[in-house]
């Protein structure tokens, strides 16, 4: 999935355990919009370096995967938790790396600018899940 937005926050790496880093950013989307959405995800391991060379107030597309798991607490009680997890960060104004990139990041924010009520969250018209929906 990817997602078009404003990068509005990004905290520094934590060092979860030995063997585990992660790191926490937030993306402003539908920022035209009388809601705008403020939407937080997750880089984590040797992913977390790709968020140095962005700032805060830039315009980028994010592409991640969804991920969803299931926590049961000692008194039997369960709860659900969803995070974005974040593998690719673009930069879309201003990008240095040739006309290849400009050209998707330009096709990229053409979808983003129509401010009807269209869904954030947009997935790859190439896949072939079988949803209904």
């Amino acid at each position: 999935m990817e997602v078009v937005g404003t990068l509005k926050v990004k905290s520094e790496t934590q060092k979860v355990s030995e063997r585990f880093t992660k790191r926490d950013f937030v993306l402003t989307t539908e920022a035209s919009t009388p809601y705008p959405q403020h939407v937080s995800f997750q880089i984590t391991q040797d992913k977390c370096s790709l968020l140095d060379q962005f700032n805060e107030g830039e315009e980028i597309k994010v592409q991640f995967n969804l991920r969803g798991r299931e926590w049961k607490s000692p008194q039997g009680e369960t709860k659900f938790f969803n995070t974005l997890e974040a593998w690719r960060i673009e930069r879309l104004q201003g990008s240095n790396n040739g006309g290849q990139t400009t050209q998707n990041t330009n096709q990229a924010s053409n979808t983003t600018i129509n401010t009807s009520s269209a869904p954030v969250f947009t997935a790859n018209t190439d896949d072939n899940d079988d949803l209904p929906f």
